[in-house]
């Protein structure tokens, strides 16, 4: 069992940047990828970025990319999430998610292909 606490949320001006973490504990080395989703109140859950454990291939939703990073600090057991240029339309709760087979590389921002969820922070960006 593989339980993720996330943390780094927040309110920011529209430009400004959060980093969020994700720290994962218990079966660890079950995990074969990590990534970050986000949900709006009415709306369905979005995958942000992904990354296979063990320093391999990221992935991104086109509307973050070229301003968010995901990356792993495997000796900590904590995935990141570097979000630069914010703006309003990335206000949402975030979720970090843990996967314990390897996805196929195409649904790896897709929800269901992860079986273990954190429980969400709060991201507000203000115009």
């Amino acid at each position: 069992q593989v339980h993720l606490v996330e943390s780094g949320g927040g309110s920011v001006e529209a430009g400004g940047a959060l980093r969020l973490s994700c720290v994962a504990s218990g079966a660890t080395s079950s995990v074969k990828a990590m990534a970050w989703f986000r949900q709006d109140p009415g709306k369905a859950r979005e995958g942000v970025a992904a990354i296979f454990t063990g320093g391999g291939t990221s992935y991104y939703a086109d509307s973050v990319k070229g301003r968010f990073t995901i990356s792993e600090d495997s000796a900590k057991s904590t995935v990141y999430l570097q979000m630069n240029r914010l703006g309003p339309e990335d206000t949402a709760t975030y979720y970090c998610a843990a996967a314990n087979r390897f996805p196929w590389t195409t649904y790896m921002l897709v929800a269901s292909e992860y079986s273990t969820w954190g429980q969400g922070t709060q991201v507000t960006v203000s115009s």
